[in-house]
């Protein structure tokens, strides 16, 4: 099993149309062979000492996989090209962590 944090910076003021897009796609992602988990997320404020500031312009998705080949067809998916190319506009920069458990 395999688990992927996908932070995606964005624009300001765009964080909600995101967060709309990706609740739309969920459904879809989720029927994927080998997708385990899907679920976008926000910052918020915790109080605690540790926590970096939260990011007002920052989604976070929350993934897990079967494998990495489950991974490998989950980002050439059709469904995932149209995604991107709907929030694109918003997008300033996307990175991804892939870990498995240990």
């Amino acid at each position: 099993m395999i688990y992927v944090i996908a932070t995606i910076q964005l624009r300001p003021h765009s964080r909600e149309r995101v967060l709309k897009e990706i609740a739309a796609i969920c459904p879809e992602v989720l029927r994927e062979d080998g997708c385990l988990e899907y679920s976008a997320a926000v910052d918020i404020e915790s109080g605690h000492s540790r926590q970096i500031p939260a990011r007002p312009d920052v989604v976070t998705i929350i993934e897990r996989w079967r494998d990495l080949p489950a991974l490998r067809e989950h980002s050439v998916a059709p469904h995932m090209q149209t995604f991107r190319q709907r929030i694109s506009d918003a997008v300033v920069s996307t990175s991804l962590q892939v870990v498995t458990p240990a």
